[in-house]
């Protein structure tokens, strides 16, 4: 197996005419944690950083194998070290190149420090080995911490104002105030358009971050999807009169039942909805549809169709990316904050189902998920 990794690392020779001692300087200076290992899973240097972070002499690391001075372990604190998701076997056997893996370093425990790895192939003299650079991510977690926080109490603040203006306009337009003209009504339902909106997205920003502090949790029940997909196409159905477009719904009598959280995945049809009806030009159509997964017996397959304009394809890739703004002319006429989708995204996966598209330009998108078949089972 050593002969089949060295023949697969690439040979990088030194170029010539090049003095390469300031990468000799940035080793010992760095503050990041550098460590080589070779093919024999043995440490072979590090850098002082390292010796300070991880609790390890030079001398004393080099007498010991990787696992007993890095001991890898995912997020979840699994360990990696033996199993086809070590760094090190990823590199030598697998020819990767690891760019920004997140995972905990440290033997010992008060050296346990989740960071942010880097790490290629590299030669050691006749030997191949690898070589990690690693980051540390403690303080950076703790400014993330701090910063949805923040958010979290700012959201917080403001959706108690909010729902008291969005409350007195709604009194105003039943008329408890007294009778309104027509263009007083007109302009007190902008006013509520606006707020409704702004409750959106604060309820928005909120979700996201419970999510990134694992407050997150879906409460599954059985669910009937036709009455889910009704529902979603009457309250949207006054914003797709508005932009002339036709919502329809493509479901059978005998819809399955899926086991999920109702609010949640009324919550991925109404984002994924809206989203179409934005992007579909007058006379265009939105069709939901749902059908039992025609492989992954299962799970549901729902479908979301539009005959807008497509998505471009140099923005494809980014469409489940938060607050992703496209430069495209229609996406900046029609706005938005980029959360929708990547709140779908998340819905989904904590369902254990996945989220994705097809788009041809000037014909249309569809969007699909799968959601779990309820199949009486679960049912507590």
């Amino acid at each position: 197996m050593r002969k089949d990794i060295k023949r697969r690392l690439p040979v990088i020779e030194k170029p010539s005419g090049r003095d390469l001692s300031y990468m000799e300087d940035y080793f010992y200076h760095s503050p990041s944690v550098m460590v080589a290992v070779d093919e024999q899973f043995h440490v072979h240097d590090l850098n002082p950083s390292a010796t300070t972070r991880l609790g390890f002499s030079l001398e004393e690391a080099r007498t010991l194998s990787c696992r007993d001075v890095l001991k890898c372990r995912n997020l979840n604190g699994t360990l990696l070290c033996g199993t086809s998701n070590c760094p090190l076997v990823r590199v030598l056997q697998g020819g990767e190149t690891i760019s920004s893996d997140e995972m905990f370093l440290g033997a010992r425990p008060e050296a346990s420090t989740q960071y942010s790895v880097n790490g290629g192939p590299a030669r050691m003299g006749e030997r191949s080995g690898a070589v990690f650079v690693a980051h540390d991510l403690s303080a950076l977690k703790v400014a993330n911490q701090v910063r949805a926080n923040f958010v979290s109490m700012v959201s917080h603040e403001l959706r108690t104002p909010l729902n008291s203006v969005h409350g007195f306009i709604d009194l105003l337009m039943q008329g408890h105030m007294g009778p309104l003209t027509d263009e007083q009504r007109k302009y007190l339902g902008y006013a509520q358009e606006g707020v409704q909106q702004l409750m959106t997205i604060v309820e928005d920003i909120l979700f996201m971050t419970r999510s990134d502090s694992g407050q997150f949790e879906i409460k599954p029940q059985k669910v009937n999807s036709r009455v889910l997909a009704k529902q979603v196409v009457t309250s949207l159905k006054l914003q797709a009169l508005k932009a002339a477009v036709i919502l329809d719904k493509d479901i059978p009598a005998s819809a399955p039942f899926l086991y999920a959280d109702p609010q949640r995945m009324q919550q991925v049809l109404n984002n994924l909805v809206t989203n179409a009806i934005k992007f579909t030009p007058p006379h265009g159509t939105v069709t939901i549809r749902v059908r039992p997964h025609p492989q992954q017996k299962n799970m549901v397959l729902f479908s979301v169709i539009d005959t807008g304009d497509g998505i471009p394809p140099e923005d494809q890739p980014h469409v489940f990316e938060r607050f992703y703004q496209s430069n495209h002319a229609m996406q900046s006429k029609m706005g938005g904050y980029g959360l929708g989708l990547s709140i779908a995204r998340l819905i989904v996966e904590q369902h254990g189902g996945e989220i994705y598209f097809e788009s041809v330009p000037q014909k249309g998108t569809t969007f699909y998920f799968t959601a779990p078949l309820y199949t009486g089972q679960d049912e507590q």
